[in-house]
């Protein structure tokens, strides 16, 4: 049987699929054989061949020569093998075609089986081979069509999904229309391998960052925590291992020239670029940007890591953001809960007041290699610095909490220091963190 149709088939195939001939001709001669036994009968006594030049198919079906046949699939008697090959003799095999078009409808629907199987064998291991590692990479494709939903992408050896949960609010497409994705899934199915893109996911904001910022790709630059609401905000921590190199410039570019790119590629997304820290307070506020934060104090609730922020009453809305997300998405990227508060809100509200450790309060710019959080430093103090600052920080009075709780007699035993300077450092330190006056009683004089 000649069929150029079937070798056009076969190229087409190979093109678009990326499947070897070999392979495709290897299925196409499993699902004959398929077919024949399921016409004829047999087992292994079938061979196909394929002229690769002209697309002629013929299917050939051998058989032993017995004296007594008791398989008429696979055997024949040596009378009516002599009716072929007058020269046969028992123990030999003798072959002949048949006629494909004989198969009939149920072989038919065999071989078509066994093809498409194969077929989606062979295009599972192309698709594994050239995808199964780019999990989590940005790919490009173009938009071929829209099915409940979901747009459908042509990716050159194969086909993807970007579902309907995966694609970003207020956005669409049109086909022929380019578009980046993030490699999100790699899935078989009963259709074939399947491949799952996405545009909210938050690497996809990473990837899109690693591809405009070199300093990322060449490790220089390390991505510590990225944080969206898809279409609204992103939050992007960053931190650098090189001290020379600003991990926000690099990220922002020369005149925004590299975060323009990824919000042109996000369609308008805000996104918050943040250097991550060590130190909490600094994270924290950093990570509530745009707002400005004038305090934070930690506590834990119920195992659960809480911070409590106070800022500017003008403040407030800013830092919660329109409709939350602001502070929802810093505390999503810090890992704290935070709860925000405005100066009106703790003066107005003694309980709330007291329940606010002043001693954990900490500076809104705080800078530590620590990662537990960092108490206020002397220089916090109004007026404080110079060599009074050296003399109590060689004295092990470091930070305010410990000039608020010291004993009277060991501040004013300091050089540069008597009991009335001493009893007004102690009082200024408290009423900085807002505790109750001691008790005090100074009859010296100044030295």
């Amino acid at each position: 049987m000649v069929n150029q149709e079937l070798l056009s088939v076969l190229d087409q195939l190979q093109r678009e699929k990326g499947i070897t001939q070999e392979t495709l001709v290897s299925a196409l001669e499993a699902a004959l054989v398929a077919a024949a036994r399921k016409r004829y009968g047999g087992g292994d006594n079938y061979q196909v061949e394929v002229n690769h030049r002209t697309g002629e198919i013929q299917v050939l079906q051998t058989k032993r020569i017995v004296e007594h046949v008791e398989s008429p699939a696979e055997e024949i008697s040596l009378e009516e093998a002599k009716a072929s090959d007058p020269e046969a003799e028992i123990g030999d095999e003798i072959g002949s075609y048949l006629e494909i078009d004989d198969f009939g409808r149920i072989a038919a629907q065999a071989a078509k089986q066994v093809v498409f199987q194969k077929v989606r064998e062979a295009e599972w291991n192309v698709v594994t081979r050239e995808f199964g590692g780019r999990q989590g990479d940005i790919i490009n494709g173009v938009v071929i069509g829209h099915e409940r939903k979901n747009y459908i992408v042509d990716l050159g050896k194969t086909e993807a999904i970007l579902p309907f949960r995966e694609q970003m609010p207020r956005e669409s497409f049109r086909r022929g229309d380019r578009i980046k994705c993030l490699l999100l899934d790699l899935r078989t199915t009963s259709r074939g391998p399947q491949i799952i893109l996405s545009r909210t996911h938050p690497d996809f904001v990473a990837r899109l960052f690693e591809k405009e910022v070199p300093e990322i790709s060449e490790g220089v630059i390390e991505i510590r925590n990225v944080v969206r609401e898809p279409g609204e905000r992103a939050k992007f921590a960053v931190f650098s291992k090189d001290p020379n190199v600003d991990p926000v410039g690099s990220c922002v570019g020369v005149k925004g020239v590299r975060v323009q790119a990824v919000v042109r590629e996000l369609h308008g997304e805000k996104v918050d670029i943040i250097e991550w820290s060590p130190d909490p307070a600094t994270f924290i506020s950093r990570a509530l940007s745009p707002a400005k934060i004038q305090k934070v104090a930690f506590r834990e609730l119920g195992g659960e890591k809480v911070a409590t922020v106070i800022v500017a009453d003008q403040q407030l809305s800013l830092s919660i953001g329109r409709r939350g997300h602001n502070v929802r998405l810093a505390a999503k990227l810090t890992g704290w809960k935070i709860d925000i508060f405005s100066d009106s809100q703790v003066t107005g509200d003694s309980e709330l007041a007291q329940s606010i450790d002043p001693g954990r309060l900490l500076r809104n710019n705080a800078e530590s290699s620590d990662s537990t959080p960092k108490l206020l430093e002397i220089e916090d103090l109004p007026g404080m610095g110079g060599i009074v600052a050296e003399i109590l920080r060689g004295a092990g009075f470091d930070t305010v909490e410990k000039i608020a709780n010291a004993d009277l007699a060991s501040v004013s035993s300091l050089p540069k220091f008597g009991p009335k300077t001493a009893a007004k450092l102690i009082e200024t330190a408290r009423d900085f963190l807002g505790l109750q006056k001691p008790e005090m009683n100074v009859h010296d004089t100044e030295e």
